[in-house]
């Protein structure tokens, strides 16, 4: 098991990850009780991943990546919708699987130079978007097979190489797919709809371990 794959199981395994999960996603509060806004990342609209638009980006995903308290620049947005860069993530996306969990993914599906590596670069080096808006992006469009990863979730796993998508991948299908597993297992004892990827579970669970450990960075 890689070093991230060791770190994740530790993180999972503790017992406030359940509870964890429950709160994020509301599951088993009364309709009064706050919840947080990033609950609806995968959801808003259907998702981001439905057959009509998986392809291109539409205001619904724009909106969806502000649950997660970042926001697309506004002259980005317009571009997306309504000028060239938004031809041109279409071309990328539509080469990128929609229907793929990381865990099954060939990892060139993940490396540089890939659709979606070209499609994350375009934003954050063309674009000027900033990495974690750029990734969250991503992970809207293709939320099975690209993880949110922002600051409160590098503090927690660091800076692994060559890149978290690839050590991510190696990690999920290591010891026979068993932190994968350990994932779905989690999603099912918390309640958590199978609409919400085994990577968003991940991902939750870290940043809301994280996050109580003092690291109040935001969403």
């Amino acid at each position: 098991m890689p070093p991230l794959g060791h770190r994740l199981k530790e993180l999972l395994g503790a017992e406030r990850a359940v509870g964890d999960l429950r709160r994020y996603f509301g599951i088993g509060m009364s309709p009064g009780e706050a919840t947080f806004t990033g609950s609806r990342f995968e959801h808003l609209a259907g998702g981001g991943d439905r057959p009509e638009i998986a392809d291109r980006i539409t205001a619904e995903d724009l909106v969806a990546v502000q649950t997660l308290s970042v926001t697309v620049p506004a002259s980005v947005a317009l571009d997306i919708l309504e000028g060239s860069l938004g031809a041109q993530l279409s071309g990328l996306l539509h080469d990128i699987p929609a229907d793929v969990d990381m865990v099954d993914a060939e990892a060139d599906v993940l490396a540089g130079g890939s659709p979606a590596d070209r499609a994350w670069h375009l934003l954050c080096a063309q674009h000027g978007v900033d990495w974690v808006i750029a990734g969250k992006l991503l992970a809207r469009k293709r939320p099975q097979l690209l993880p949110v990863y922002d600051k409160v979730v590098r503090c927690a796993l660091g800076r692994p190489r060559p890149s978290f998508w690839l050590a991510l991948h190696a990690a999920l299908r290591a010891d026979d797919r068993s932190l994968h597993r350990q994932l779905l297992a989690l999603r099912q004892v918390a309640g958590v709809p199978q609409t919400v990827s085994a990577l968003r579970v991940c991902d939750v669970a870290v940043w809301m371990g994280h996050r109580s450990e003092g690291h109040a960075c935001p969403r």
